[in-house]
């Protein structure tokens, strides 16, 4: 199994945090954000860690994996106009292998040893879901519809009238022969962003799982969300709390 970080994306909504550091790089909790990916990672059997960013950015995750056995691709985009988006960064890294894929923007608590444990277990491909319990929030995120299998029998990306409160977080793995229907997927013309859209298209043709994680879950997309997550992980480290957010 390959794991890949997908940290491509542009931040816009953190700028002008965003426009000297990527937001994975972010300290939260005094470490940067990927640091605490990092460590749920090794938890895994993947053999091989891996992160896709962008020209822009490329240097400074270079920087920060000098000391870790990562590998940084480089997707060559250099603007929110051009990037490839979450999908179209899967197919261009091209990893031909069962698939760990974490957005490096996700914060979690619960191991992901247990979550390839579940997987293994069902067969197919997965994606870890959480109950956001409120269906105004649910309308923020991708949405699934699951039977008494945990197998997802519907997903809508951001819809107007949730059918339930389950939310699908960026955290997918997908067995070999899955992964390797992205290149179907794109050149079906399908959007090549948000990586929900994937799971939503591939649940038609292939066996494809809830995994129901325990503890708390930050997507880091605005502001807000950023000082809670950094807060929340100064806290774990016995670090006072902040209010508002410094990168320093």
């Amino acid at each position: 199994m390959k794991a890949l970080i997908l940290a491509a994306g542009y931040a816009t909504r953190l700028r002008p945090l965003t426009d000297r550091i990527p937001k994975q790089l972010l300290p939260v909790g005094g470490r940067p954000m990927l640091d605490w990916i990092l460590d749920r990672i090794v938890e895994t059997s993947a053999d091989e860690v891996h992160l896709v960013t962008n020209a822009r950015f490329a240097a400074d995750f270079e920087h920060w994996a000098e000391d870790k056995d990562v590998h940084v691709h480089n997707d060559g985009t250099t603007s929110n106009e051009d990037r490839l988006g979450a999908i179209g960064d899967i197919h261009f890294v091209g990893l031909d292998d069962d698939l760990l894929a974490v957005a490096g923007d996700n914060l979690f608590d619960y191991s992901l040893a247990d979550y390839e444990a579940y997987w293994r277990a069902k067969g197919g491909s997965c994606v870890a879901v959480h109950d956001v319990g409120d269906r105004e929030l649910a309308k923020k995120y991708g949405i699934v519809d699951v039977d008494a299998d945990d197998r997802i029998t519907n997903f809508v990306e951001k819809p107007d009238d949730p059918p339930t409160t389950l939310c699908a977080t960026a955290t997918y793995l997908y067995k070999r022969d899955d992964a390797a229907r992205v290149a179907t997927y794109l050149d079906e013309g399908n959007p090549p962003d948000q990586p929900g859209n994937f799971v939503a298209w591939l649940h038609t043709r292939a066996p494809v799982y809830a995994y129901r994680f325990p503890g708390e879950w930050y997507d880091v997309g605005d502001a807000v969300q950023l000082l809670e997550a950094d807060n929340r992980m100064r806290r774990q480290r016995g670090l006072p709390e902040r209010p508002e957010y410094t990168p320093d």
